[in-house]
């Protein structure tokens, strides 16, 4: 099959665009009366499977309405992951925060404003998510597939395989979100009668899995595409896309949201349907299904290839960046099991994420980004990643033995010499992929990952910032900027993709799944390590030798998703763990940003505060000589952690109720009265 998805447009494919979807009555069961006409043209199924072309480009479109997580508009149309105004929900958890009150997350969530009347205010529209439509045209292509004359039976079964993976993945993003769902089976109009409304959660699951296992099983899908042809079918889903799809619906539905011995609910709310959102009861074989499947995914993988960890090019700090960094942004990266895009024109990214995170200057370094899409990363985020040699990051002990002004980098001040020489970037290489920090070279050379030019100037009224940290408000409100999918301006005029499975949350759910599978410490600690390994980590247990990681699986836990969070940000895996691991306790904690004050010489020459740059003032101040302080490149700083309040969130103050755990339907669905219960609370 050559159908090009590899740089798959968001719209222009002939088929979805024209297909008829017939007419609908006020019985409609799903969705804001999407099948109300045809959303243009007069082409028919009919015509559509008469023609093998015709097809495959109904199934690119259907590619292209897959789940995106970066915000590449602003428009209320559907589907809404598209639009900047609704944000991620990695803006949920503890690691990124936002201040633009346009953005619903920020005046709905942090308010606790959020209601079941909210459209497109929530996190994941129901109604303006694509779920139904994506549904409607996995089954076109399920249903008639068999009809086009001119396609082998090969590539049939491969349509097939990958329009259940399609449907599943739709299913999967909203199961997240919603708990039980309405299971269809057919290619509906909408216009049918006896729709059977909400199933329960394990109906959801089970669906969602046997869809998997009949592609797993018929293994009509590539495990991987190699080659030439990966120029034209990388993007397309592939058996282990389908594996990895599987191990992450497990890794959802063992987890204590739905698999405990009472439901998240117990003790406020109640509900006429519980098993809507919780399996009835704990059942341990779920984590070893899920251990099953991913000793299925990894033996598969040793015997097949292709997919394999980053190997670093060499042993420097930038080798490692650079190695995260193509492990999840290069299109041929043995990392990305499936990635999803939205755009054809690398250009006119310039004019999605690219250019709605960073405005037109690129890097940020002299442009004011658009703090619509400016996902800030917290100073409790920046604390999670450890020191360069894998040993935590403490703030006391770092305070206590007075290197503060090394936790980003350090340097030498070489006399004649402005610029910091021998610069060492001392933390995590991946903190520097995610955030942008004070005093971190901002050109990143596309090739190899090297640092070199400008730095940031993260301090209060330094080049960079300015006064962004000192007001909790812009681009720099945090004191950092999120680096993560942007990589500066290197990610300019380059192919746009997410990428919803990665090897690396492969290996880290292996750990997972072993530890809550009864297993070892020590075989989990592996698969962890070996993460860590691609960026010139050392070893987990070594690294925190007081939490007998060998033995305490609570604490080994704990590390797993810390480094999960590290690993995988941007990937709404943060924001999932916490809420399938109901840790109302990390949601109700406060969240905090870095002031830097930089400490420089007087004009009476006392040293003090200076809130000036320093890369356009005193760097080009012709009058300074080498014996003078503020010829040099600064680093020595005053620091304060201090509380985020542009942006602050409700349940800091009143709590995390636990209807959160689960997002509301929009009542107007509810009220159709075809089964669709509202979820406790809403």
């Amino acid at each position: 099959m050559k159908l090009n998805i590899k740089h798959i447009p968001v719209a222009g494919a002939l088929a979805i665009a024209a297909l008829s979807m017939g007419s609908c009555t006020d019985k409609l069961a799903f969705g804001n009366s999407f099948l109300d006409k045809a959303p243009g043209g007069t082409v028919t199924a009919d015509t559509i499977f008469s023609n093998a072309e015709y097809t495959r480009n109904f199934l690119a479109q259907a590619y292209a309405y897959q789940y995106y997580n970066l915000p590449v508009g602003s428009s209320n149309s559907m589907p809404q992951f598209y639009n900047y105004f609704r944000g991620p929900a990695d803006l949920l958890d503890d690691t990124h925060t936002c201040v633009n009150t346009s953005v619903a997350i920020v005046n709905t969530y942090y308010t606790g404003m959020l209601t079941s009347s909210g459209g497109n205010a929530h996190v994941f529209p129901y109604n303006n998510m694509h779920i139904w439509e994506n549904v409607r045209s996995s089954y076109l292509l399920l249903d008639r597939v068999d009809e086009v004359p001119d396609m082998s039976a090969e590539e049939k079964a491969r349509v097939k395989d990958e329009a259940k993976c399609l449907l599943v993945y739709t299913y999967f993003q909203a199961f997240r979100y919603f708990g039980g769902l309405p299971i269809i089976k057919f290619a509906f109009t909408g216009s049918e009668s006896g729709y059977e409304g909400r199933k329960s959660a394990k109906e959801t699951v089970d669906f969602m899995l046997g869809l998997l296992d009949e592609v797993i099983t018929a293994k009509s899908l590539p495990w991987a595409y190699d080659g030439a042809e990966a120029a034209s079918e990388t993007g397309h889903w592939t058996l282990a896309g389908a594996m990895a799809l599987k191990i992450q619906i497990l890794q959802f539905a063992a987890s204590p949201l739905l698999n405990s011995e009472q439901p998240y609910y117990a003790g406020k709310y109640t509900m006429e349907h519980p098993e809507y959102v919780w399996f009835g009861g704990y059942d341990a074989t779920l984590w070893t299904k899920l251990k099953e499947a991913c000793d299925d995914f990894f033996n598969t993988m040793a015997s097949r290839g292709h997919y394999h960890l980053v190997v670093p090019a060499g042993d420097t700090q930038e080798d490692y960046a650079y190695a995260y960094r193509s492990s999840y942004m290069h299109l041929d990266s043995p990392e990305i099991i499936h990635s999803c895009r939205v755009g054809n024109n690398a250009l006119d990214n310039d004019y999605r994420w690219v250019m709605l995170g960073f405005g037109n200057k690129g890097c940020g370094v002299t442009g004011a980004p658009n703090d619509r899409c400016c996902y800030n990363p917290t100073q409790e985020y920046v604390e999670m990643f450890p020191w360069a040699d894998g040993t935590p990051f403490d703030w006391a002990q770092t305070e206590k033995d007075g290197k503060l002004d090394e936790m980003f980098i350090k340097g030498d001040r070489v006399k004649g010499q402005r610029d910091l020489q021998n610069v060492k970037y001392t933390r995590d290489p991946r903190l520097y992929e995610n955030a942008a920090v004070n005093g971190q070279r901002a050109a990143i050379n596309w090739g190899d990952g090297n640092r070199s030019g400008q730095y940031y100037e993260a301090y209060v009224g330094g080049e960079t910032a300015g006064l962004n940290p000192a007001t909790n408000t812009g681009p720099w409100n945090t004191g950092y900027l999120n680096l993560k999918y942007l990589a500066g301006k290197e990610f300019q005029r380059k192919w746009p993709q997410w990428s919803p499975l990665l090897l690396s949350d492969m290996y880290l759910t292996y750990a997972e799944a072993i530890i809550k599978s009864g297993g070892s410490c020590t075989d989990a600690l592996k698969y962890v390590d070996a993460v860590r390994a691609r960026v010139g980590l050392k070893g987990l247990d070594e690294c925190n030798p007081t939490k007998n990681l060998k033995s305490n699986k609570d604490n080994l836990l704990e590390e797993i998703l810390r480094e999960r969070a590290c690993d995988l940000a941007l990937q709404n895996v943060r924001y999932f763990d916490l809420i399938r691991y109901k840790r109302a306790e990390v949601f109700e904690k406060k969240l905090h940003g870095l002031r830097m004050y930089r400490i420089g010489e007087l004009e009476d020459g006392t040293m003090g505060r200076i809130q000036l740059p320093w890369w356009s003032g005193d760097r080009t101040n012709n009058a300074l000589t080498e014996d003078d302080y503020n010829f040099y490149e600064p680093n020595h700083f005053e620091y304060e952690r201090f509380e985020i309040t542009t942006g602050a969130r409700y349940w800091w103050t009143n709590g995390f109720d636990p209807k959160w755990y689960f997002q509301p339907f929009p009542i107007t669905e509810v009220n159709k009265g075809y089964g669709l219960d509202q979820n406790p609370g809403w």
